[in-house]
């Protein structure tokens, strides 16, 4: 593969740099004490800091907007995997950089999967208003009440009555139903338990207001919460809507689910290495600025070891995500399941590892929120569960080696 970028690719990425360094570094501190203001009461409605809309009105003026969504038919910057790859470690810097060039999760992914799969009327009703950064959603899969580690536990339900879908069940983790402007969900739910196993769920667009669904309760990562937009519990009660409401059809859950994660886990893995990539900047500075027993930091403990061991942890890293975003590219997903896997292990852990060294370099300003250190920790930990915890992966990854060698009944 060719590791230099296309022109478009060198474009985009010297203007989405420069618009980060001008534009929401100079602001984060200011957003992030709106937020610790207007959130303190844990009781109250959630806001959103009115500078991210004036910043969103920038970067789509400046056509900053929709990159990560190749079809330009739709309004997307016609990126490949490849060229958006680096654009996605850039917004991984800030916590809401993603947001502001309307290329956050779980939005991006929700977005094609109605591209994909949609019909018409599902595009024009949720789409368009999505990509305009109108409204935000969610994605309504993992249970509390089953291992949602293997999908085919799920016990929600997604029946056929007639010309309706009746929705009922208990969905958690559901991030961005806590934000102001969620405006819908795609749940999914078992439709015909005697189908095939992969022919058994459906996804469903499901309206927030809709009768039957209720925010059951907000819940935080190692005391975050993540506002303004949150993880939620969600319950489904003899929720009714037109079939027209399913995602391509009853029974096609699974298949929309596989086609929704191979990009994802690409832009999730790439936002990690640029959180890293800043956690080793802050690690680097502490430890050069810093003075104990007379010597800087980085003089001190094995420090400099520590230092060098991060980074080439993240070129590793970033190394193996790019060859992954070419095989998805070049062969799509089926020839690139194995690497989708491996990053999705390898990159999370590689980032935790990197902010915890940076944390300890801080001492305990590094826990708190001073440093955006401790909030990075938090995302970072949660990845090694969303989308599939690492034994899941990693099982994954082994059934492919082993393939080489042993019989099917046996792999």
């Amino acid at each position: 593969m060719d590791f230099s970028h296309s022109a478009k690719a060198a474009d985009y990425l010297r203007r989405v740099g420069d618009f980060i360094r001008t534009e929401i570094e100079p602001v984060e501190a200011e957003y992030h004490r709106v937020l610790f203001e207007t959130t303190r009461d844990r009781d109250a409605a959630w806001v959103v800091p009115p500078v991210l809309a004036e910043l969103k009105a920038k970067a789509r003026a400046q056509g900053l907007w929709n990159l990560f969504l190749p079809d330009e038919e739709f309004g997307g910057a016609g990126l490949s995997n490849v060229e958006y790859a680096p654009l996605a470690e850039l917004m991984g810097r800030s916590s809401f950089a993603p947001v502001v060039f309307n290329c956050n999760a779980p939005d991006t992914g929700n977005a094609e999967v109605l591209v994909k799969y949609g019909s018409a009327e599902q595009q024009e009703r949720w789409l368009g208003p999505l990509l305009r950064g109108e409204i935000r959603s969610a994605f309504c899969m993992t249970e509390p009440d089953v291992a949602s580690s293997d999908a085919t536990n799920m016990v929600a339900t997604a029946v056929v009555d007639g010309d309706e879908i009746v929705l009922n069940g208990r969905k958690w983790w559901s991030t961005g139903v806590g934000h102001p402007d969620c405006s819908f969900v795609i749940f999914m739910g078992l439709t015909d338990p005697e189908a095939h196993r992969y022919q058994r769920h459906s996804m469903v667009l499901v309206p927030m207001d809709a009768e039957g669904v209720k925010v059951e309760r907000m819940l935080s990562v190692f005391g975050h919460r993540d506002e303004p937009f949150g993880h939620g519990e969600v319950s489904f009660t003899d929720v009714r809507l037109p079939l027209s409401a399913v995602i391509a059809g009853p029974g096609r859950g699974f298949e929309i689910a596989q086609g929704r994660l191979g990009p994802g886990r690409i832009h999730h893995c790439m936002r990690s290495i640029g959180l890293a990539e800043r956690a080793l900047e802050l690690a680097c500075e502490r430890a050069s600025s810093r003075v104990a027993f007379g010597k800087p930091l980085a003089n001190l403990g094995g420090n400099r070891e520590r230092i060098a061991r991060a980074r080439i942890a993240i070129n590793q890293a970033r190394l193996l995500v790019l060859h992954t975003a070419w095989l998805l590219d070049t062969q799509g997903l089926a020839g690139a399941r194995s690497e989708v896997s491996q990053i999705k292990v390898a990159v999370p852990n590689m980032a935790l590892e990197v902010i915890d060294m940076a944390i300890q370099l801080h001492g305990a300003a590094g826990l708190s929120a001073d440093f955006p250190l401790a909030d990075a920790y938090a995302g970072a930990r949660s990845l090694r569960l969303a989308d599939g915890p690492d034994e899941v992966h990693l099982n994954l990854v082994a059934r492919f080696e082993l393939a080489k060698y042993l019989s099917e009944n046996n792999r």
